[in-house]
């Protein structure tokens, strides 16, 4: 799709679509859809960011709740590298002496009312930061210095920034801290929602074998290890796929401790309980 900006054609991003479902931990999804509720003419939907060690499902959330919105969801990855440039509109070649302006996921959804995901945004410089500020206040827009335009967000437009809590991450410029809130802290889930979650995502899995990585990872839980759902599924999926190969492991317990040294090493068996 292209939209004319000032004269100037823009080639939109196509929206993200993933199968995931939200489970458990229902007072998160809602503190996030309370963020961007408008409730006057004069307001301005906020935007928010998500906390919490990698792995514990803040991209899903932040899908989910999109979704439950129905509205496109663009999610937009940040790392070290990218640039205002990458944020906003990017020049292609198209031709000899020719140029076509891209724009950029997060873009997208601002032209389209769509909701934009901003993954790992604390792994972002400063300087690419810098150019969104005037889009996270009330000035609700962005300029391009490339295409020489300025981009205003649809009413609809709505935006949440994922942030993963460790050592590899920028801090946050105070002008920037400041203008994405509120913090939504995603911590690690109770044991019944981390069963159902595994089991959303393993489907085919054995009950067994669900019990046995809920309750590995409980054990990491209460030890403040930093090991996930995401890594409980990984184990899970391992394991069963060792158990259907050609000389597979008839064990469970067997297959299931062998991909835990695997994926997480051999100290992590440490907090297999003893039967």
């Amino acid at each position: 799709m292209i939209v004319d900006i000032e004269g100037v054609p823009l080639h939109l991003a196509h929206p993200d679509q993933l199968a995931v479902r939200w489970v458990g931990q229902d007072e998160v999804l809602r503190q996030l859809l309370a963020s961007w509720l408008v409730v006057d003419d004069s307001d301005v939907p906020m935007n928010p960011r998500l906390v919490g060690k990698p792995g514990v499902g803040k991209t899903t959330l932040a899908y989910a709740a999109a979704a439950r919105l129905g509205r496109e969801v663009y999610i937009m990855q940040a790392t070290v590298d990218t640039r205002p440039e990458d944020l906003i509109v990017q020049p292609v070649i198209e031709g000899p002496g020719q140029l076509r302006y891209v724009a950029s996921p997060l873009v997208t959804a601002m032209l389209r009312g769509g909701i934009a995901i901003l993954d790992e945004g604390n792994r972002m410089s400063e300087k690419s930061w810098a150019s969104l500020a005037p889009l996270l206040d009330t000035r609700r827009y962005v300029e391009s210095i490339v295409a020489g335009i300025k981009i205003k967000a649809h009413p609809l437009f709505r935006m949440v920034a994922t942030m993963n809590d460790d050592s590899s991450t920028f801090d946050l410029p105070e002008y920037i801290h400041s203008r994405l809130q509120p913090q939504i802290l995603i911590d690690f889930p109770e044991r019944d929602e981390e069963l159902a979650i595994l089991r959303e995502n393993l489907p085919f899995a054995e009950d067994r074998i669900l019990d046995y990585v809920t309750e590995f990872l409980q054990q990491a839980h209460a030890s403040e290890e930093r090991y996930t759902v995401r890594d409980g599924i990984n184990i899970g999926r391992y394991a069963i796929k060792l158990m259907a190969g050609l000389e597979g492991l008839s064990d469970s317990t067997e297959a299931l401790q062998f991909s835990i040294r695997q994926i997480l090493g051999e100290e992590a068996l440490r907090y297999v309980r003893r039967r």
